[in-house]
């Protein structure tokens, strides 16, 4: 992952893409950030799923910000967040649909014998592990509450 946003880096410096350039830049420089904050607990650099994580956070709060400057008449800015989304999704590994969330989830919830909403945060920690970055667990928190319910 780390090699792709390098080249992009190089290739929209050869181009001249200034907005594409700088949002990159932003990318590698919270992944600086997230490796520097690592080295405390031994690692040399952060695994690419917690890249995918840190990723989707970044989108989560563009859209957020998006939202915001919809509904305060700044469409400007909220289109500029909107094309900031664009270039980060390009580095995200392709997110899991419904469907195959729920089955993930129904495959989990048997692998690790969860029987009901009181082991909801042993399923949560499990699906965060294994499919980080590819699903989105705020919608996945409902399925797992309907998957244990019955």
């Amino acid at each position: 992952m780390r090699e792709e946003l390098n080249a992009a880096v190089k290739t929209a410096m050869k181009a001249g893409d200034k907005a594409r350039l700088t949002t990159l830049r932003m990318i590698g420089s919270a992944i600086k950030d997230k490796d520097i904050a690592g080295r405390t607990s031994g690692a040399e650099q952060v695994s690419d799923g917690e890249i995918a994580e840190l990723l989707a956070k970044m989108v989560k709060s563009r859209e957020d910000s998006a939202k915001l400057y919809d509904e305060g008449g700044r469409p400007e800015l909220a289109e500029k967040e909107r094309a900031e989304i664009a270039v980060i999704r390009e580095f995200m590994p392709r997110q899991m649909d419904e469907a195959e969330a729920k089955a993930a989830i129904a495959g989990l919830v048997a692998e690790i014998g969860a029987a009901g909403p009181k082991d909801m945060g042993r399923v949560m920690a499990a699906l965060k592990e294994r499919f980080a970055g590819k699903m989105d667990f705020s919608k996945a928190s409902a399925l797992v509450k309907a998957a244990l319910a019955g």
